[in-house]
């Protein structure tokens, strides 16, 4: 390799290979995996306002459209659409939502950027799929990059940023 290329280089691999810098799609992650915090955008928020999905409201959701009433689900890291099982604010089930899921740390993490109403546009939002008592945990047998998770049913939590 080259001088010049080495200074060049050098510095990109670094900055590649450091745990705080990585991102994916945009969202810095954690030492472990995980999504690090992120703003919700300004549109999102308006868009949240005029859809009536206020912080902290939540609606049931199927994880994926793709295993609606398994009763495992296997989730892979990258895009996830989910299907709302009930209205959420204004939007009526079986509105999609769609998102992100990461796999590498002891829990998926799903983050939601987008809703599909069933007579309209997409449109921008932020909201997280959440369960109490662990159930978002992976179980044991998940390999890298997937999360098997015991049920297919989840909640979708409106947040004004992701933490």
């Amino acid at each position: 390799m080259s001088t010049i290329k080495a200074l060049v280089l050098g510095p990109v691999v670094l900055l590649a290979t450091s745990p705080g810098c990585i991102t994916t799609g945009g969202v810095s992650l954690r030492p472990d995996g995980t999504p690090g915090p992120e703003e919700c955008p300004p549109k999102a928020l308006e868009v949240m306002r005029y859809l009536r999905l206020h912080v902290g409201e939540s609606a049931l959701v199927d994880l994926d459209a793709n295993q609606i009433g398994s009763r495992r689900v296997t989730l892979y890291d990258g895009p996830i659409e989910s299907v709302l099982r009930e209205d959420f604010g204004t939007l009526e089930g079986p509105a999609r939502l769609y998102g992100r899921v990461w796999t590498a740390g002891p829990q998926v993490v799903i983050r939601y950027y987008a809703a599909h109403p069933m007579d309209g546009d997409k449109v921008p939002i932020c909201a997280v799929a959440r369960l109490g008592d662990d159930q978002m945990r992976k179980l044991p047998e998940s390999k890298p990059g997937t999360a098997i998770l015991d049920g297919s049913v989840a909640a979708a939590f409106v947040v004004d940023a992701f933490r």
